[in-house]
């Protein structure tokens, strides 16, 4: 019962609270670059994909917590959990730097990553590792391309961007050497499946 309330506690916090960094901003001290109206949109558009990003982190972490019963992996998914609320609360203040809003869409992607999260833990702890490497990989992955495409005069998102793809790199490696699973062919490729509806559609909504 006390790890559901955590769960919805965190739920409530993700989706509607402010999120508070614990570190300030990479972007903290940069100018904001003059952006062509065009160049603007962009760059709210992929960081709201970032954004969205660390909403399913958020519910990824707290599906895991909630079911694991390993007390060292449940609190090692915590300290996970409260590293991304960094995360959340930088991208949410390039969007607001930007004028661009959130995706309308964050409860539907945070309910689908809190169940794949408590999915992979019911299977086992091992199985859960490998789906934070798996997944941690992919967004490294999409950070780098993020990291392409962002105009060279936004330096405050690509700080941004730049540290997050880090972060993620050091959870993969992380997980990994507390003993993750590797996962199957077809899962890796059903995840990138939803990892591309995803992106795609927050691209734009």
């Amino acid at each position: 019962m006390d790890s559901l309330l955590i769960a919805a506690d965190n739920a409530l916090r993700t989706l509607f609270a402010s999120p508070r960094a614990t570190e300030a901003s990479p972007a903290k001290g940069l100018p904001e670059g003059a952006l062509t109206p065009a160049q603007k949109k962009l760059s709210g558009a992929l960081m709201r994909v970032n954004h969205v990003g660390e909403v399913c982190a958020q519910a990824l972490y707290s599906g895991q917590a909630a079911v694991t019963r390993d007390p060292a992996l449940k609190e090692h998914l915590r300290d996970a959990a409260r590293e991304e609320t960094d995360h959340l609360a930088w991208t949410q203040e390039r969007l607001d730097a930007l004028g661009a809003r959130p995706s309308l869409l964050n409860p539907l992607w945070f309910a689908g990553a809190f169940v794949l999260g408590a999915a992979a833990a019911k299977v086992s702890d091992r199985a859960s590792l490998g789906f934070v490497v798996e997944t941690e990989n992919q967004v490294a992955k999409h950070l780098q391309g993020h990291l392409e495409r962002l105009p060279e005069q936004d330096l405050a998102s690509r700080a941004v961007v730049a540290r997050m793809k880090r972060d993620e790199e050091r959870h993969a490696a992380q997980a990994l050497a507390s003993g993750a699973l590797a996962l199957p062919p077809p899962v890796h490729a059903l995840m990138r499946a939803a990892a591309k509806v995803m992106t795609t559609t927050a691209h734009h909504i």
